[in-house]
Order: structure tokens, then sequence, then C-alpha cells
């Protein structure tokens, strides 16, 4: 059997394997498990972020002969025709070759008739902001009101070029770029299941190469099986993208630090032996000084998947972060002007040479005294009159305290300086006393308050687990899942958790490693988590809250039905108790 690349072969076939865009995945869900189906839909987004797969899993869905659902079973011979590709009902045009208003014309005279032998006549027109605009004029009114038989699904990556009379007919998708991690994360999974050794770090390189387009991962990973013989090593991964070695990277950063341009330069000269790409080169510098800076402002979120959290945490320590910000931005400005550059190389030392020519070298002292002239002094020649009285301000040098290399030579000289001047003709500044420093901060009487009236959960067991998932800080739909999760058993590291069904549709593995990480986080321990979709046995949090809430507003009406002065108001006026109005106050 001929090899099929990793991009067509894990494809997903339905909504739940999908790989992000859970804003999409859920508006069709519920659309088309409670029939709220559009008769056109448009999904917009940048090359290989799932705009056709998601249009054939829909059509897929539309036509499955178990009935239309989010989940097609797949087996059906209407499921198993539009996975092959030969289903005569789905009709997939490219319009990027099919421009002219003849073919448009074609096209609709065949949308009157029923469909072969599917539940619905699906129309997939793929890049469909290449049609002319007589096309669109001929699209319009069948758009608009097409036969109930039949299902419009366009796809397009320039959605700004369709006339705005064709995004009124349809509901419109946005597919974002998926996010480095989440392409890791697919990657490895892909890679497992094939049983292809890889190293962390080349996963990473290939996430950043991919910007964004999952295909473009799965495209890159095939290359690069090809290009290390059945393995991924970071090494190889770097070579076949042309990518510079991390050492490179973290010695210009250590002579960053020290401020040294002659070892700029010939860590410049060492790389330009490898042929690197300059631009990716510069990336990677924009990266490792991103990493640098969070690990000076939360030492703890250094992310170590790369294997060197030991060495960005010392270059943390080895440049201040006023430093770090200033790399950053001159390396983002570089980036932008390396096109304008004689030569890449030369560009790229231009950007390491601004770094070090923009770095201030020292900062004014705040406690320096200022010398003034009282204005009882006779006026000096140049001076204005007493009767203006000035205060004249000499001219002298400015105090400053140099960088923190030569910190403790400049602490000596200033105190020798400080003895050997005048006493007099000076007036100092108010006494440090007078200006106390503000305190530490401390924790805040709120905070106090709050720790002690929401105290933490400690230990991870049904009966409190509504409360933990709160503490969680899951988002979105990882929320969701988790909020509709009884925890059924918990001994030891392993915890098993049941899914109600109703809220399976969307669920993935992904979820379950963000579950998983989040509560090995929040419990500082390691976990073997699994979360199944089967039938509950007790309260979810969601069906707790939904419980309380109920309770609540009861025992709000049954108390305003209960108040003597209310009846006798109801009563003398011939009034009645709006119970809908009512809402329950929590003390």
């Amino acid at each position: 059997m001929s090899y099929q690349v990793l991009a067509r072969k894990w494809r997903p076939k339905t909504f739940r394997e999908m790989v992000g865009q859970e804003h999409v995945l859920q508006a069709l869900v519920n659309a088309l498990d409670h029939d709220r189906l559009h008769h056109a839909y448009l999904f917009t987004g940048t090359r290989g972020v799932g705009k056709t797969t998601i249009a054939r899993i829909l059509a897929k869905c539309l036509n499955c002969e178990s009935g239309v659902s989010s989940q097609p079973c797949g087996q059906c011979a209407s499921c198993l025709e539009i996975a092959e590709g030969r289903s005569i009902d789905l009709i997939e045009v490219d319009a990027a070759s099919r421009t002219k208003v003849e073919d448009t014309r074609e096209l609709l005279e065949n949308v009157q008739y029923a469909p072969t032998r599917s539940r619905y006549k699906v129309y997939l027109i793929d890049e469909v902001h290449m049609l002319s605009a007589h096309s669109f004029n001929a699209l319009l009114k069948t758009l608009e009101e097409p036969p109930p038989h039949v299902k419009f699904l366009l796809a397009t990556t320039d959605p700004q070029k369709l006339p705005v009379t064709i995004l009124s007919r349809c509901l419109q998708f946005n597919l974002k770029n998926m996010p480095a991690e989440q392409i890791v994360g697919h990657l490895r999974t892909v890679l497992e299941q094939e049983m292809v050794s890889f190293e962390e770090p080349a996963l990473y390189l290939l996430g950043r190469a991919a910007a964004g387009s999952m295909r473009d991962a799965l495209s890159l990973t095939d290359q690069a099986i090809a290009f290390g013989s059945g393995r991924l090593l970071e090494a190889e991964v770097r070579s076949m993208l042309g990518s510079v070695d991390l050492d490179f990277i973290y010695r210009l950063l250590e002579a960053l630090a020290a401020g040294d341009a002659a070892a700029l330069l010939a860590l410049s000269a060492n790389m330009a032996e490898h042929a690197p790409d300059y631009e990716g080169s510069l990336d990677e510098l924009i990266s490792a000084l991103h990493r640098v800076a969070v690990a000076q402002a939360v030492p703890a979120a250094v992310d170590g998947s790369w294997g060197d959290a030991e060495r960005i945490s010392g270059l943390a320590a080895a440049m201040t972060a006023e430093d770090t910000q200033l790399f950053y931005q001159v390396a983002l400005n570089g980036k932008r002007d390396m096109a304008y550059a004689a030569d890449p190389r030369s560009g790229f030392e231009m950007v390491l040479l601004r770094m070090v020519a923009f770095r201030p070298a020292a900062v004014v002292d705040e406690n320096a005294t200022l010398e003034v002239i009282p204005e009882t002094a006779p006026p000096a020649a140049g001076v204005a009159p007493e009767g203006d009285r000035h205060v004249k301000k000499p001219p002298r040098e400015p105090v400053v305290a140099p960088a923190p290399a030569a910190k403790q030579r400049a602490t000596t000289a200033a105190g020798a300086s400080a003895e050997a001047a005048p006493a007099t003709r000076q007036t100092p500044f108010p006494p440090q006393e007078a200006r106390p420093e503000p305190a530490a901060p401390g924790p805040r009487e709120s905070d106090s308050a709050a720790v002690e009236t929401a105290p933490r959960v400690v230990e991870l067991a049904p009966h409190n687990w509504h409360l933990l998932v709160e503490e969680l800080g899951l988002r979105g739909i990882v929320y969701n899942i988790a909020s509709n999760c009884e925890l059924r058993s918990s001994a030891g590291d392993s915890v098993q958790f049941v899914l109600d069904p109703t809220n399976a549709s969307l669920y993935n593995s992904g979820h379950l490693a963000q579950i998983q990480k989040a509560l090995e986080r929040r419990l500082g321990c390691s976990l073997a988590v699994k979360i199944e979709p089967g039938e509950l046995l007790a309260e979810t949090p969601v069906q707790l809250q939904r419980r309380q809430r109920s309770e609540r507003q009861q025992a709000a009406v049954a108390s305003l039905e209960a108040d003597p002065v209310l009846q006798d108001l109801i009563n003398r006026f011939d009034g009645e108790l709006d119970r809908g109005s009512i809402v329950p106050v929590d003390s």
C-alpha cells in the first residue's frame, strides 16, 4: 500500500477529533443537535487551519443515514462516500479554476434538482473570493433563497474580497491561527501513534515554523522524518529549517549582558560559517529575550520543555530587567529594518551593535545634593539684580551612579568626595528620615479576609470537587468540560472522572491534558487523570450550582409569600405577586 502523508492521514473525520477552533465547533454542534440549520455557511481563515475539513465534516453530519447530528456514524454509505471524496451529492468546486460566470450558471442550473441519494445536496465552494463579480451576481439570489434540499458551504482565505451582499447571506465563522503549544501537543500525539521517536525541542521548532497552520506543521513533520531517517532530533530539524543553534543565541546574550561588542562580532563571524538564516536567528534571539524577561518577572513560569531553564535563569540574573526590555525592543525594530540592510549579516550585526550602543551606562542618582547660592548673596556678573530674587544654580558635573559592574567602586569614590567637599554654600535635600521609603508590600486586609472566609481546598475528593474546580484557573470550553465532570474516584495518584454525556461532543485529549496540568499545579503532585463519558451517579459542579440556585429561588419566593405585610398589600389592592421578578439575595 502506498504511503499516505500525515496531513491527509490525520485529517479529522469528526468534530471531536478537531484540534482548536472551539468557538466554531461549539456553534455548529449546537446548531446540528437542536436542528437550527442555516442554508449558507462561510468559513474564513489562513491556510491549513481547518476550513475545508470542517465543511466536509458538516456535510457528513447533514447527510449521515443515521440522522442529522453532530456525531456522524462514519460507517454508512453516505459517510464513507464523503470521506473518500466520491459522493455525488457533495459538489466540491474550486472557485480559483472556475471563475467565469458561465461556470457559475452551469452550477446553479442543477440546484433545483433533488439530491440523488442523500438528504441534502451540498455545494462546497473553496476559495470563493476568486469568483468574478458577474459570478457573484449570478449566485446572489440562489444563495439567499435556495431550495430546502440545498446547503452552501463557502471557504476563503480572503473574506475582504467578498461582496457585502454575499457576506450578509451567510453565517460567517472565522477560524484562528493555532498557537505553537497546541500544534506541538497534536504533533506529539501523532508521532506517538506513528511510533516515531522525537525530541521535545524539535517539535517546538516545527510548531513555530508552521506559523499557526496545522497542515503546514504536519507537512514539515513529514519532511523532518524523511530528513532524519525516521526520527526527529533537534539538531537535524534545525539544519532542515535553517535555524541557528541555540548555543549561539545564549552566547550572544551573554556578550550583550557584558557589553562586549568584540565578542558579538566574533560570534557573528562563527555563525556565518554555518550559513544561517539571519532573520530566523533574530526570531530566536527575540524568543530567548522573552523567556529571560519571564524568568526575571516570574521565575517559576520559565518553560522547561527546551531543556535550558538553568541557562535562561542564569541570563536573567546577569541582565537587568531594563536591559532585557531594551534589547527586546531593539530586536523587534531591527527585524523590521532587516529588509533594507545591504546584506542579512550586516543587518543582523547592526542590530547587535545597536543594543550595545543604546544601553545606558549610568543613571542619575536620586540622592545627590544640589548646590544653591542663597538669595542674600551679592549678585555676580551676568546675574539678575536682587529685586528679581533669582536663585543661581552654578554649572556642575552631573552626579551619576555607574553601571552595576562598577557599583562598589562608585560607592567608595562618592564617600571620599563627600568628605572632601566644603560644607558651606550647599543646601542639601531633606534628610532621608524626613522622606520615609514606602513600606514593603504586604497582604491587604481584604485579601486576608478573603482567605479566612474562603479557605483553599487542600485535597481532591468527591465532596469538594465543586470547590476545587473553581480554583484551577480553567477558562472557556476546558472549564465547561471540568465542571460537567463527576469525580468518581481518587486513590493515590489515580483520578477518574465521568463526563456528562450531553456535554461530551467537544471533548478531546487536549482538554484532558489541560485539566491534568491544572490539577497537578494546584495540588503539587503528579496525577494520572482519566475522563470518560458515562452515566452520572452524583451531581457535577454545574448540576450542584443549578440545584442550589433553584433552592435559593424557591426559598426567596416562599419568604415573600409568607410575609404578612406583603400579603396585606396584595389583599388590600387586589394585587398579584410577580414571581418572575424575585431574585434571591445571597447573604
